[in-house]
């Protein structure tokens, strides 16, 4: 606001009738001759005689032709929304059956690399249209140490039991998933093999290709999220105690899990990164690179629903991500949930378990139907 200290008297008196003399006006004339042949001198002599010659600082501008030609281009959302995603289950093999669902191992494409699956169907009649399904993602898992029918049976059980195909899949370079296990958020291999199983699937028979959800827990927060970005007509996700959205919020946070087992400096994978930060920095709100590479960019294309679990105890993944999460889809009009639990810690076990799994159900049963 400006106050009427800083701004010129002017007078509005009908009877102040002074006006300047003629002799006054015409040496204001000249003086403002003068200055503006001054003004456009300098102009004429300083103005860069070649446009090429200005210096700007390639990390302010970045074409889109640059993006695609840097070999990092890949992580991003752009290139994960270009490509195209087309893989099919390979003949299911029995594993197990219990009175509400039986269990099969199978496998499905992605890269090229032969990716292995839990497939849990539940009993009785397929609807029609087939039944809602889910992708069921694993959180990090030292990959040498995984096994396709260990971990996260409980969270499958309720799930199918509830009327759900869950397809617990290994991502690449875990257990016997062919490929190498390049990590969870400096590559975009596991979200490809998140979108392969997708449209694996979307072409199964028993399952209803329009009504298919994802879960994740931990590092896989940040796998769902870029998948939904990259494939938006997605109409569910659930996450549970995830990690990394905007990338920045890794710096904010970081991350404290004790069985993490980082991979020898010489591999591929580890090169790899180094190579990224090299050339692109550390994660920055003001690189146009990472800016493409954080799904938080564009969830204004969302067409599905997210819900958001995590315990405030939770010791490896501090909450403050889904919270932020939360407040970045509520600035979008994204519908979305937030449940917070006193207890439970990084897994959300014990009392807060089966709240916590039942709210995932209702949530599905709301977005993909029964």
């Amino acid at each position: 606001m400006i106050t009427p200290e800083k701004v010129e008297k002017i007078s509005l008196d009908p009877e102040d009738t002074t006006m300047p003399s003629q002799n006054s006006r015409s040496k204001k004339f000249l003086i403002f001759g003068v200055l503006c042949v001054f003004v456009l001198g300098l102009l004429f002599f300083f103005k860069p005689k070649n446009e090429n010659t200005q210096k700007i600082s390639p990390q302010e501008i970045q074409t889109q032709s640059e993006l695609e030609s840097d070999p990092f281009y890949e992580l991003t959302i752009p290139y994960l929304r270009s490509r195209q995603y087309e893989s099919k289950l390979e003949e299911p093999e029995f594993y197990a059956e219990s009175g509400n669902y039986t269990s099969y191992l199978t496998s499905y494409s992605s890269d090229g690399n032969n990716i292995n699956s839990l497939l849990t169907i539940p009993e009785g009649e397929v609807p029609d249209g087939g039944w809602p399904a889910v992708i069921f993602i694993h959180g990090y898992i030292p990959p040498l140490q995984y096994v396709t029918t260990e971990k996260y049976v409980d969270y499958v059980d309720f799930l199918a039991r509830n009327g759900f195909v869950v397809m617990k899949i290994d991502l690449r370079g875990h257990g016997e998933s062919e490929g190498e296990p390049g990590g969870g958020y400096y590559g975009s291999d596991y979200i490809v093999d998140t979108l392969s199983a997708y449209t694996a699937l979307q072409a199964f028979e028993k399952v209803n290709k329009d009504k298919i959800g994802l879960w994740g827990h931990s590092m896989a927060g940040n796998i769902i999220m870029r998948s939904m970005a990259a494939m938006p007509s997605i109409p569910a996700g659930v996450i549970w105690a995830g990690a990394v959205y905007t990338y920045v919020d890794m710096r904010e946070y970081g991350i404290q899990d004790s069985s993490y087992q980082p991979l020898p400096t010489d591999t591929q994978r580890q090169s790899r990164r180094r190579e990224l930060f090299e050339k692109h920095g550390t994660p920055s709100a003001e690189s146009v690179f990472w800016q493409e590479v954080a799904p938080v960019n564009y969830l204004s294309d969302l067409e599905g629903a997210v819900q958001i679990h995590h315990a405030i105890d939770d010791n490896v993944v501090s909450i403050g991500y889904s919270r932020d999460l939360s407040s970045y889809l509520e600035n979008e009009s994204i519908p979305h949930e937030l449940h917070e639990y006193v207890s439970g810690g990084h897994n959300i076990t014990g009392g807060s378990f089966v709240t916590a799994m039942q709210r995932t159900v209702d949530f599905y049963k709301k977005y993909l139907g029964e």
